[in-house]
């Protein structure tokens, strides 16, 4: 009988010392195992879904310059961060405008400065009091070593600056590029066909 109390008396008494010291232990590691796989996951689902964002914006941009050069009339300018040309910038414009294409002072946005004509060339002239200036990629990177304009001639020939002859640009290569804050780099990049090109003036 005694020896029945003495067993329920030890029943009584709970958990050791060093069984809740283990139970702590193994918890902690299963928690910090969990958090560390939810918290990296969740963190690499934003980066990527920011990545996705940047560059589905870049690709649109990109392809609405595309579009605007496809449609240019005249080159007047062509340097390698630098264009200005004769085109139609939207499609409800009824006459060109006169589009200057630049990075601002910081290399961080894409301008355009937009003139409308009067009328078509050669009856028409740029209407300065008109102009405004658009921002086409906000979130630019200037890449090292990387023009963002391209230009070839009519074999697809990359052409070297300083160009002479203005005329003889059939092509343009597009190098688009943009920061994410996390310090990646996102680039594009889309060859044109003047195909409207007017050689004629």
């Amino acid at each position: 009988m005694w020896e029945g109390l003495r067993l329920a008396r030890n029943n009584e008494q709970g958990f050791t010392v060093i069984e809740l010291v283990v139970v702590i232990t193994v918890t902690l590691v299963v928690l910090t195992i969990a958090y560390t796989f939810f918290n990296t996951s969740f963190r690499q689902y934003l980066g990527l879904h920011a990545h996705g964002l940047n560059m589905g914006s870049l690709a649109v941009q990109t392809q609405r310059l595309a579009a605007v050069m496809r449609g240019v009339t005249y080159v007047t300018v062509a340097e390698p961060n630098e264009m200005r040309v004769t085109a139609y910038f939207s499609p409800d414009d009824a006459y060109v405008s006169e589009v200057r294409y630049y990075p601002d002072a910081s290399g961080e946005r894409l301008l355009a400065d937009v003139t409308p004509y009067t009328s078509n060339p050669p009856d028409g002239s740029p209407d300065t009091s008109k102009t405004r200036t658009v921002t086409i990629v906000d979130t630019l990177y200037m890449q090292p070593g990387v023009a963002m304009f391209e230009y070839v001639d009519s074999s697809g020939t990359p052409m070297t600056h300083p160009i002479d002859d203005l005329h003889i640009i059939k092509g343009l290569r597009i190098n688009m590029a943009s920061k994410q804050p996390d310090g990646e780099v996102d680039s594009m990049s889309l060859q044109v066909s003047l195909r409207n090109r007017k050689t004629n003036l």
